[in-house]
């Protein structure tokens, strides 16, 4: 290490340790913010420290997920380097390779905008891209503008990193066409398919001719098997696959993973076909890097879900369950879900607008909501744009009587677990920002642990 980057990466650390000691946050950026602004290229310097280099994961939904799955996997006998706090700008990005002074291998979630940044500074090993939907279009425009960056990107990077891709994807299946160095994965199991795309699907028509798509399975949005009729753009040939797939409530998914290498059955401890997509694209990025398909299967099956997707909460007699829902695509894939296990008789539902969520709310209004509406008992909604969410579920077909307005979320959480019964369980759909102010809520009463906790275990 350079004594410029000795210097410069105590001073980052001695401002995180600050921080900390301020209750200021945890300090999971600070120091990548400080270390960015003193000297952009030292993220280069840290990644080229690690002896088996970065894997990147990229994705608009389940990149969190996707990446602490891939952990679960690699991490048993490798020392990471890997944000599990979920800090995926440029910022997060530093913070991690700071925090990991002796780790091997570079395991980092980001941000799609922030992908092309990164990938030029670390040049990954190998990147994953798991998917591409409408997301904060005030932030990142529309999904071609982001298609074509990461095209771009991939192209900047070369054959030396490997590409792995969502092959039932269209765009992203396309960026793995004419790559000789990639690695596609998408699900083979037409049972749980449908034959249409749903109103809200973002990639309808053909990247090559613009013709609307054929689709012989539609699995999550727009993701399926798809083949364009007149000039025969198809999905790729799948590497990684999953068949003979199992949906069990809310509780869990089995399904069977196969790959050029051979097959195996996993038991997934999470629900929905959404998170099958998250466990395909880790278990095709690990064994990109060397697991073994037994060593795969041991991660995943042990698996313990990130804040806010799927995860469980216990508060005294009660649990909370966090299903966090940020654009169409998501929130339609988690109510699909939840109709699967039942749908629960309460439901709390938080909408923010902050910078983080996307200014323009109204995507709300592209959810699926009316199949929750009809078979709940009652909604509590929250966050900063309550009232227009109110307004979202009555036009959906929810009496009046049935709902409640709380924008205060601690006020609301506390009137969600006062109507759920001893025993019984409260689901909270949350954007992102009404999540992270959730985990401090929870923070607060000793029932998680901050950030930073997490981050050093």
């Amino acid at each position: 290490m350079s004594a410029r980057l000795a210097v410069e990466t105590l001073a980052a650390r001695a401002a995180g340790r600050l921080s900390r000691l301020a209750g200021a946050g945890g300090g999971t950026t600070l120091p990548g913010k400080l270390l960015w602004k003193l000297d952009p290229a030292a993220i280069d310097a840290l990644a080229a420290r690690l002896s088996q280099g970065v894997a990147l994961v990229s994705a608009t939904n389940g990149k969190t997920t996707t990446t602490a799955m891939a952990a679960a996997i690699l991490g048993d006998g490798r020392r990471l380097a890997w944000n599990s706090s979920g800090a995926n700008l440029v910022s997060g990005i530093a913070s991690t390779l700071l925090a990991r002074p002796g780790a091997e291998l570079g395991l980092l979630e980001v941000d799609e905008g922030a992908l092309t940044e990164v990938a030029r500074r670390v040049r990954p090993r190998a990147l994953l891209l798991g998917n591409l939907f409408r997301d904060q279009l005030d932030r990142y425009g529309e999904l071609e503008l982001v298609a074509e960056r990461w095209r771009a990107t991939m192209s900047a990077l070369g054959e030396r990193t490997t590409l792995v891709v969502n092959a039932d994807d269209p765009r992203l299946g396309d960026l793995a066409r004419d790559r000789r160095n990639a690695v596609t994965y998408g699900v083979d199991d037409p049972v749980h398919g449908r034959r249409a795309l749903e109103h809200a699907a973002d990639s309808r028509h053909c990247v090559r001719c613009g013709r609307p798509y054929e689709f012989a399975a539609v699995y999550v949005g727009h993701l399926g098997d798809y083949r364009c009729p007149s000039c025969g753009h198809a999905r790729p040939e799948l590497q990684v696959r999953a068949k003979a797939i199992e949906l069990r409530g809310l509780e869990s998914a089995t399904f069977d993973l196969v790959t050029r290498a051979g097959e195996t059955r996993v038991r997934l401890p999470l629900p929905g076909l959404y998170n099958v997509y998250n466990a395909l694209g880790a278990a095709a990025l690990a064994q990109v890097l060397g697991s073994t398909l037994d060593e795969i299967r041991s991660g995943l099956e042990r698996f313990g879900a990130a804040f806010g997707r799927f995860e469980r909460i216990v508060v005294g007699e009660r649990t909370i369950l966090v299903l966090l829902i940020k654009n169409p695509a998501g929130a339609n894939e988690v109510i699909r879900t939840l109709e699967g296990g039942g749908v629960p008789p309460l439901l709390l539902v938080a909408l923010n607008d902050a910078t983080a969520d996307g200014k323009d709310a109204s995507w709300i209004w592209d959810v699926d909501l009316e199949p929750l509406l009809a078979r709940t008992e009652r909604v509590i909604v929250t966050g900063e744009r309550a009232a227009e969410l109110a307004v979202r579920c009555v036009y959906g077909g929810l009496p009046e009587d049935r709902l409640e307005v709380q924008p205060a979320l601690h006020r609301a959480l506390e009137r969600g677990l006062e109507l759920t019964p001893a025993g019984g369980e409260l689901v909270v759909l949350p954007t992102y920002t009404a999540m992270l102010a959730l985990r401090r809520i929870f923070t607060e009463r000793g029932l998680v642990q901050p950030y930073w906790e997490q981050l050093q275990r």
